[in-house]
């Protein structure tokens, strides 16, 4: 079975309408949890996620929803496995659904200032791509996760301490506030993460020793 659920901040849709409740689903046994980014990935992801045979919480950001891009019907995609949209050798960011964006518009500023980053887009958060994550570390020694969800208890949380445990990479965490979303844009624009706030904590990251 695979259930598709709206997740995310959605402009002007206040608190009741703008969760980010994937780390919710990650949390119960036997629940698959896909957080799809791109036009491609969320025709092939669902596919995927039709034919896995387990229970699949499927995650569509709002925002992505009017995200055009070019789709090769042919294309699969393994859930579990992420996907690398920027190879670098000085900092790792790890991210998924809108974020991802916001992440790789970080990236190209950091660029400017001499910083290769490493983006993996975890495609899902479970099962997420350990592997992939741990390899990334190990080459770049420093990694930053970025979500839109609330950073306290979020996902990244989970990734972070794997990280601890399995890797000597300095880490850091990247969220939303734990704040209701305003209705307003003032207010709303406060509980949102973007690019911005992931350049200024990965500066932060690489000057830590």
């Amino acid at each position: 079975a695979v259930i598709r659920m709206p997740n995310g901040i959605w402009s002007s849709s206040a608190a009741q309408h703008s969760q980010s409740l994937e780390a919710w689903f990650a949390h119960m046994p036997g629940l698959v949890v896909a957080c799809p980014a791109t036009p491609q990935d969320n025709h092939a992801m669902l596919r995927a996620a039709l034919e896995c045979g387990d229970p699949v919480c499927y995650f569509e950001h709002k925002e992505l929803w009017g995200l055009q891009g070019e789709v090769d019907p042919a294309a699969t995609v393994k859930l579990g496995q992420a996907r690398r949209v920027r190879e670098g050798g000085d900092l790792t960011i790890v991210s998924w659904s809108k974020a991802v964006h916001w992440s790789a518009e970080a990236a190209e500023t950091l660029a400017g200032e001499g910083i290769a980053v490493d983006l993996l887009d975890l495609r899902t958060i479970w099962p997420w791509d350990r592997d992939a994550v741990l390899a990334s570390a190990a080459r770049t020694k420093r990694v930053l996760i970025a979500h839109e969800a609330i950073q306290v208890a979020g996902f990244g949380a989970e990734i972070a301490a794997t990280l601890a445990e399995h890797s000597d990479a300095r880490v850091a965490r990247c969220g939303g506030p734990r704040i209701p979303v305003g209705y307003s844009p003032g207010l709303e624009a406060q509980a949102r993460l973007g690019p911005a706030t992931i350049v200024q904590r990965a500066r932060e990251l690489m000057q830590r020793e």
